[in-house]
């Protein structure tokens, strides 16, 4: 069945500017808020595509830039696209390699034409362009595909930060401009970093090229406080089409989730709860735990008593913190399924908050139990 993925706005919270939607695809459709996790390389990391459903998730991304390099999209496309090749029935969003490029290359190899850089695995020399970008997205054939723009550092100057913006609208356009796949939304980035002024102008001239949706980028760039992050997406959402979907890049903290939904964001990602898991973190409805900690060797309590996941229903803290304490990966499995579960209930709350019109009393209880007297 082909069908591009369409939004639709059902409510906006009476007190904020929180909005409950529906996202209608070939797979079904989603409600939003929504927390989508990450699967870099065509694999949320430890999980199981059956596993990652059972979370309740809906959105997973992947890695343009990853997949470009490791099997290369003509390997992809070949396989019958991302879907297939990675087992996964439910809607993809691949990301434009942008963010890792940057990363990886310096100020001067970025050009008018695209970005200079060193693959990372064996030290070739590769170019990429919008161009390039938007071609690797057809073939890899994800739902949502995103433009090829600058990421530039929290730190960056107002004027560098201009000549940026204008440069990432530039390729925007030029991305548009060789898409191809009719079965696939095109997503615009809005950038900016905390200036109300470039936030107006960059979400403003994004919106003129029509996009299926739009994400605000450059917030979790390394040190950009929480302030500031705010004040990214307060200055960009007033100039966003109020019928179109909205996603904050790469953003996964509980806190930061709720703030994003209560200023008017639909999707949000990030490799926090994977991340976590893997370092033997979990988050629960009292604050975030480190399971290797001493006192779990005899607690034979779920991770999360008000969790309904895999993990709590069925194995206690005190297996998982011997399994991590072992190195043996179900206890990392075990952890993602937990934490990728508990964001994703936090959305499912803020929805019905959203609902219900009680989404500042639904933070401070949040607030009240996950930081308890630590949060300012």
């Amino acid at each position: 069945m082909n069908m591009k993925l369409k939004y639709e706005l059902l409510k906006e919270e009476k007190s904020t500017k929180a909005r409950l939607g529906k996202i209608i695809t070939k797979y079904g459709k989603y409600q939003t808020p929504m927390f989508m996790p990450v699967g870099t390389l065509a694999t949320v990391k430890t999980l199981a595509p059956e596993e990652i459903k059972e979370t309740k998730a809906g959105i997973i991304l992947a890695n343009t830039y990853h997949l470009w390099l490791r099997p290369g999209e003509d390997i992809v496309n070949e396989a019958g696209g991302l879907h297939k090749f990675m087992n996964y029935d439910g809607p993809i969003l691949t990301d434009s390699g942008g963010f890792q490029v940057f990363s990886l290359a310096n100020s001067k190899d970025i050009s008018e034409e695209g970005v200079a850089f060193k693959n990372q695995l064996n030290g070739d020399r590769l170019f990429l362009t919008p161009e390039k970008s938007i071609e690797i997205q057809n073939k890899l054939d994800s739902d949502i595909a995103m433009s090829f723009d600058e990421c530039p550092p929290a730190s960056a100057s107002h004027d560098y930060l201009k000549q940026s913006i204008e440069r990432t609208i530039r390729w925007a356009k030029r991305g548009k401009d060789v898409h191809n796949n009719k079965n696939q939304a095109l997503f615009g980035i809005v950038q900016g970093g905390p200036h109300e002024d470039l936030r107006k102008y960059s979400a403003t001239e994004t919106v003129k090229l029509d996009f299926d949706g739009y994400s605000i980028g450059g917030v979790a760039n390394d040190g950009e406080d929480k302030e500031a992050m705010y004040k990214a997406i307060d200055y960009s959402i007033p100039y966003l089409p109020k019928d179109k979907l909205r996603y904050l890049m790469g953003v996964g903290e509980p806190i930061d989730i709720i703030e994003g939904v209560i200023r008017g964001v639909d999707i949000f990602d990030c490799v926090l709860p994977t991340r976590l898991a893997r370092h033997g973190n979990a988050l629960t409805k009292y604050g975030k735990i480190n399971i290797k900690n001493k006192k779990y060797k005899k607690d034979f309590t779920p991770l999360d008593s008000t969790c309904d996941c895999y993990a709590c229903q069925n194995y206690t803290r005190s297996y998982i913190k011997h399994l991590i304490s072992c190195n043996e990966t179900f206890g990392a499995r075990l952890l993602s399924i937990h934490n990728i579960r508990f964001l994703i209930r936090l959305t499912e709350e803020l929805r019905q908050a959203i609902e219900n019109d009680n989404i500042l009393e639904y933070k401070q209880e949040f607030i009240k139990n996950y930081y308890g007297d630590k949060y300012e």
